[in-house]
């Protein structure tokens, strides 16, 4: 059963900055498409940052520039280097593996930014 945790969520002042890590485990890493997703509260989940199968990646225009996606294939772990961080990002982030008929979720971290 393939699993997801996220780390790296926080408390952080506006215009700073914070990394997100989603360990994944379970299954076969490099077969699973990632991306992740956010909800403040009040608010639909929404997608922020995917992979696509060309191997680049496509971001929300609310984070475009500023919020970049990376994986690293031999820790099974995918990344979100947010940056410029504004009040707006406060959320629920969670990250998300796909192949197929089959979706994962992690549990989510706390991203908290205060102006």
């Amino acid at each position: 059963q393939v699993q997801l945790v996220e780390s790296g969520g926080g408390l952080v002042q506006a215009g700073g900055s914070l990394r997100l890590s989603c360990a994944f485990s379970g299954g076969i890493f490099s077969r699973y498409a990632m991306a992740w997703y956010r909800q403040a509260s009040g608010k639909q989940r929404e997608l922020i940052a995917t992979e696509t199968s060309g191997g680049t990646t496509n971001y929300a225009d609310s984070v475009k520039g500023r919020f970049t996606f990376s994986r690293d294939n031999s820790k099974n772990t995918v990344y979100l280097q947010m940056n410029s961080l504004k009040s707006e990002d406060t959320a629920v982030y969670y990250c998300h593996a796909g192949m197929v008929y089959f979706n994962y979720w992690g549990q989510g971290t706390q991203v908290t930014v205060s102006s």
